[in-house]
């Protein structure tokens, strides 16, 4: 059958001139090493056209980016907050809720992952430090495809066990906010060593809903887990178009 298609989200500029949507050339890449053939999903789209290319998706990656605003979860906004796009906003927390009623694999990676927590009613921390100190650097100086810090992972009857098949894994890191309370029907299944929450998953594992904070398609060239993962969404979506 042919290569799965796959929409990306994409990022889209603030208060700049020209409005862009972009999105990192990893994603892409780790897509289609994957199997799979990357759609990209902008903001800008209209209605009509969001309709037309999600009729032909089947499968769904959520990118990292600026922070979900904070009045999505009930909140005023940290001084912090940055690079809000109620645009982007609204986009992706409809493809969630397209996603889980047409039972569409998503793969949610950092600011993905932060919104489907909010978009199934959870919260966030705003800004990590002020929560859980600076033991570990979640927005790391380093460059995109260094690791930086350890991840526990729950391995025993999860989704994400399954997929990568160890218990501790080595990421990157870049994000500030981060899951406070769970949206329903989620579980988390990953920490980093001062307990933020780094990897969620559906409770339903019928559902392929599995999301992470840290950036796999930075580290696909080098760490199997990371490839695992996006072999995982291509794999399920593959398996949806099947059907």
């Amino acid at each position: 059958m042919p290569a799965p298609l796959i929409g990306v989200s994409t990022s889209v500029t603030v208060d700049e001139y020209p409005e862009r949507a972009y999105v990192n050339a990893a994603y892409l890449r780790a897509v289609e090493q994957a199997g799979g053939v990357p759609i990209l999903l902008a903001p800008q789209l209209s209605p009509a056209a969001r309709e037309a290319l999600w009729a032909r998706l089947d499968g769904l990656v959520l990118t990292g980016g600026g922070d979900v605003e904070p009045s999505r979860f009930g909140e005023a906004a940290h001084p912090k907050t940055t690079l809000v796009s109620a645009d982007r906003d609204g986009l992706e927390l409809e493809l969630v809720d397209r996603a889980l009623r047409d039972d569409v694999p998503v793969f949610a990676i950092c600011r993905g992952l932060q919104v489907l927590n909010v978009a199934l009613g959870g919260t966030l921390h705003q800004h990590v430090p002020d929560v859980f100190g600076d033991k570990v650097q979640h927005s790391q100086p380093d460059r995109r495809h260094l690791a930086t810090h350890d991840v526990k992972l729950q391995t025993e009857h999860t989704r994400i066990g399954s997929i990568v098949g160890v218990s501790e894994l080595r990421v990157n890191s870049f994000h500030h906010q981060s899951v406070h309370r769970l949206g329903r029907d989620l579980r988390e299944v990953g920490w980093a060593p001062d307990n933020v929450i780094e990897a969620l998953e559906h409770a339903d594992q019928r559902r392929f809903v599995v999301a992470v904070q840290w950036h796999p398609e930075d580290l696909v060239g080098h760490d199997a887990a990371a490839r695992a993962l996006f072999t995982a969404v291509v794999d399920a979506a593959r398996a949806r178009g099947k059907n």
